[in-house]
């Protein structure tokens, strides 16, 4: 215990704080200026030296991006993003001791509609990134969330994806881009931008029903994800990208590997957290900052004057407990300042991880996600976690002997529908010649039809059925996403009517062998 007149006389042992080197670990001659870890320090050359190699060291290795192909570099404005802009940009300059080969374009989707911002708020963070996009020179385009609605339902459509290239097509590709760069002299390509559209307000108020249709927080974050991935997709198909960059670093992906989990998407970890994502086919997802920790991203933004622009998001002065992802975030950062291997482990980990199930590039179309486009991960055994669960929900949903019918219309509310939904029978089952609607000239009335929320379960997988789940109506979803319900519904429909008359698998090698 303290006392007041305790003596404090005798000298007191000092704790040894571990030195770091004041020289560079590389070069061994000028000053440290970064301690990136402990025992690596570095001095302003060496550490954008390694910065610069550790891009194109993580491009050079998976040699997914072939010479002269057109690369979209998805810039959300933030550091992690604005330093893989800044990357890209460094490799295709004059100077740069390995040029980079391929034809990069810019895209940011603008949020502010979601998160409540004003239009002078909005327009004002587009002059600042059309300020920053425009010095590099590169063809940029601006697109609001709101286009989300227009989308058509061919975004979630798996389009064929090129054949497989043998081992040595990447070398055949770089030794004819070579030559053909030598031989020949390119013009400089005008700078080609894409100004912001103007948002009627209807669009603004149905993205804000949309977006607040979700009760919770964490279906909120998901759903916004899901739609932001649909709209960069499908900007990269209409303007002719076959690769989408985004700027995930290590910790992004550290946190999103562990909520991921704890959302349910452990079969997805392989596409949603790699350095490249074929689920859509055509366009190839790739993550080259998954190296990057976010404070090495921190440090050159800083030394070197990266320009970032800081825009809300919906997690934006969130407490810790609002979101499964702002939790999670808080858990690692937290943990991370305490045992600095934290993010590095997480981040190691998922590389040795892979999915049980089908992966996304072999499935075939049906037998997809209708929302996030991965691998369905609901075709289990009977004698499974997953068919438990769906048990467990049904016998929470019967109905019991003693309750009265206000009570029952309570616990079993009836599906919501639009007046013009389809009659029941044969109508639209022929692809609309036996519709009434058709008939008069309305157009078919599957198009108007809401699926009802159990019909739309049997399309998704676990964790989006969890986010439909949390949303109060589904009739709020984008056209586009009910048009490919009711598509995938019919088919369904129509596989079951003739399955008699089907070969299965298993008898048409047969036949064959």
């Amino acid at each position: 215990m303290c006392q007041v007149d305790e003596d404090y006389q005798e000298q007191l042992q000092q704790a040894e704080v571990p030195s770091v080197s004041k020289k560079c670990v590389k070069c061994k001659e000028a000053p440290a200026a970064v301690v990136i870890r402990a025992g690596d320090t570095f001095c302003r050359g060496c550490f954008k030296e390694y910065f610069i190699h550790k891009f194109r060291a993580m491009l050079g290795k998976n040699r997914v991006i072939f010479p002269g192909e057109k690369v979209l570099l998805a810039v959300s404005g933030g550091p992690s993003s604005c330093s893989m802009l800044s990357q890209v940009q460094e490799g295709l300059s004059q100077n740069a001791h390995k040029k980079l080969r391929f034809s990069p374009g810019i895209v940011f989707v603008d949020e502010g509609g979601a998160v409540g911002q004003s239009v002078e708020e909005r327009q004002r963070t587009l002059a600042e990134l059309q300020a920053v996009f425009k010095a590099t020179g590169f063809p940029f385009h601006m697109v609001p969330l709101e286009q989300v609605l227009e989308l058509p339902s061919s975004v979630l459509v798996t389009a064929p994806a090129l054949s497989e290239r043998p081992a040595g097509a990447y070398k055949a590709a770089v030794d004819r881009f070579i030559q053909s760069d030598s031989s020949s002299s390119v013009p400089p390509r005008q700078q080609e931008e894409t100004s912001l559209p103007h948002v009627q307000e209807s669009h603004r108020q149905l993205l804000q029903q949309l977006i607040g249709s979700a009760k919770t927080q964490t279906a909120r974050e998901d759903l916004l994800n899901t739609l932001r991935q649909h709209l960069l997709v499908h900007t990269a198909r209409t303007e002719g990208y076959s690769k989408l960059m985004l700027g995930d670093n290590c910790t992004r992906l550290a946190v999103k590997l562990l909520t991921s989990i704890s959302l349910g998407r452990g079969a997805q970890l392989a596409q949603d957290t790699g350095f490249s994502d074929s689920r859509y086919g055509d366009t190839i997802l790739v993550r080259p900052m998954r190296d990057y920790s976010a404070k090495e991203i921190a440090y050159y933004n800083r030394m070197f004057s990266v320009p970032s622009v800081f825009l809300p998001s919906l997690d934006t002065k969130t407490t810790d407990k609002s979101s499964i992802q702002r939790l999670t975030e808080s858990f690692v950062t937290k943990l991370q300042a305490d045992f600095p291997s934290t993010v590095s482990t997480i981040y190691r980990t998922s590389e040795k991880l892979q999915t049980a199930c089908r992966s996304s590039s072999a499935a075939d179309h049906w037998d997809r996600c209708l929302l996030c486009m991965c691998a369905l991960d609901t075709a289990v055994e009977k004698a499974s976690a997953f068919k438990a669960t769906l048990i467990s929900e049904q016998l929470s949903q019967t109905k019991s002997p003693g309750a009265s019918s206000a009570e029952l219309q309570r616990q079993n509310p009836a599906p919501v529908e639009l007046e013009s939904a389809a009659p029941s029978g044969d109508c639209c089952s022929s692809g609309g010649e036996n519709c009434v609607k058709a008939a008069s000239g309305g157009g078919c009335c599957s198009s108007a039809k809401v699926p009802e929320t159990s019909d739309l379960k049997t399309l998704l997988c676990y964790s989006c059925k969890l986010t439909i789940k949390d949303m109060s109506s589904v009739e709020r979803l984008p056209q586009y996403i009910l048009s490919e319900a009711h598509r995938r519904q019919r088919r369904s429909q129509m596989r079951e009517e003739i399955s008699d008359f089907l070969l299965d698998d298993e008898d048409d090698g047969d036949q064959g062998d």
